[in-house]
């Protein structure tokens, strides 16, 4: 942390800024972590597609099907990588956020200190899991106040349905008013995170993975920080960046070369989610992966491979894209 924890707003509104992805883990045959494999994806990420930041250990990572251990050790990875690429010939270093997100309060805890102690520059945190008709929104306005009370580092919140339930714009502006809540990745429609911008966008980043949207969102309602899932480095390679560039033209107030940037890539959109199968979404991550020269390979259980079948409409999507690799 380069701030105190007095600070972590301040800090957030000038450095929680740009594109920022979500990691995929590689696993080698064993479906052990492959830490070379994955310490050339950060520095593809970090130094070639020269991304805002990473978000370390999420959804997209498999963490639930890691150890406290392992996901120990993607951020430390992670923050490495950031600290050896330096400011990457002026830009800034890149900058990470880690998940630290259980169902068990305790491990939170643990892994929120751990990326402090480590170097980390915020942790995101998901909403609680909760059951039996609980008061939800008192229960989750005391889950986010009680980590910051516990933590210094700054917090991000998320929220997506699959917790079981969506946080209403209010409640979010609520908990935006703790000290050292710096930012949400809200999965909510655009008529709530709209509303919520209007609320706390002068208190905290508000984001939505939504790739298609954000360009509107930069445009309509001044978003600066992009913290979403996999689009920055699987719609873009080193030699094709599109998504960077649209959003540094959009940025730069050049609105209508923004949009023709944008929607230049709607084939490569449309490739690579027709041919996603239902429900897989790690592992055709990982196979998109493989085929822009990155190192992705098979998922871990609960979670189910991509079948030979799909394998091939992934290789024949990706041929018809037009996202240039070389």
């Amino acid at each position: 942390m380069d701030y105190k924890k007095s600070e972590a707003k301040e800090y957030a509104r000038e450095h929680f800024v740009g594109v920022w992805a979500a990691n995929l883990t590689p696993f080698d045959e064993a479906l052990r972590i492959d830490e070379k494999a994955y310490r050339e994806n950060l520095d593809h990420w970090i130094r070639d597609l020269k991304l805002g930041g990473l978000f370390i250990a999420g959804k997209q990572a498999e963490f639930f099907s890691e150890s406290i251990a392992e996901r120990k050790r993607l951020i430390e990875l992670s923050v490495q990588a950031a600290r050896d690429a330096g400011d990457r010939g002026g830009i800034g270093r890149a900058g990470i956020v880690a998940s630290t997100s259980d169902t068990n309060l305790d491990v939170v805890l643990e892994l929120s200190r751990y990326s402090a102690d480590v170097g980390a520059d915020y942790v995101i945190v998901h909403s609680p899991v909760l059951h039996f008709g609980a008061d939800t929104e008192e229960t989750i306005y005391e889950y986010y106040r009680y980590l910051t009370e516990q933590l210094d580092i700054g917090i991000a919140m998320w929220n997506h349905p699959d917790c079981g339930y969506t946080m209403s714009p209010e409640l979010c502006n609520r908990i935006a008013d703790l000290p050292s809540i710096v930012a949400i990745k809200y999965s909510a429609d655009r008529e709530r995170y709209k509303r919520l911008t209007e609320l706390a966008g002068h208190k905290i980043q508000v984001s939505n993975p939504s790739e298609e949207e954000w360009l509107d969102n930069i445009i309509e309602l001044g978003w600066k920080l992009y913290l979403c899932s996999t689009p920055p480095f699987l719609l873009q390679s080193k030699v094709d960046q599109r998504m960077n560039e649209y959003t540094r033209l959009a940025f730069e107030g050049k609105h209508a070369e923004a949009r023709k940037v944008r929607d230049s890539l709607n084939p490569v959109r449309e490739a690579f989610s027709q041919s996603k199968p239902k429900g897989k979404p790690q592992a055709h991550g990982k196979a998109w992966q493989d085929l822009l020269g990155q190192h992705g390979g098979k998922v871990r259980r609960p979670l189910l491979n991509m079948t030979d079948a799909e394998l091939a409409t992934v290789r024949e999507a990706f041929g018809r894209s037009g996202l240039k690799v070389a």
